[in-house]
């Protein structure tokens, strides 16, 4: 039976770290809140790195990529393989561009 791993969020010191985090960011609201306002849109920009980063799930070899399109690797093919099959793509595409 495959035990699964909890999320850190649920733990004790995952806790602790939530309250901590939601008291600076009350605190840091309520005492500099003309500070704040004025770094907002630069908040807002900044979290769309960190929703990509932490919210895509990676790109993992083994993950899947659904909805991207574009070939798989294919079953029992190494990264090696992949990655020149890629580049023959590439290649045979780009003349097929340029030989219009």
């Amino acid at each position: 039976m495959a035990t699964q791993k909890s999320s850190f969020w649920l733990t004790p010191k995952g806790l602790a770290a939530l309250g901590l985090i939601g008291a600076a960011t009350y605190f840091l609201l309520i005492e500099h809140r003309q500070h704040v306002w004025q770094f907002l849109p630069f908040l807002i920009l900044l979290a769309c790195p960190f929703m990509h980063f932490f919210m895509h799930g990676g790109h993992g070899v083994n993950r899947g990529h659904g909805g991207h399109g574009g070939d798989h690797q294919h079953e029992g093919e190494s990264d090696q393989d992949a990655y020149q099959r890629g580049v023959e793509d590439g290649r045979r595409q780009s003349d097929h561009r340029h030989n219009r």
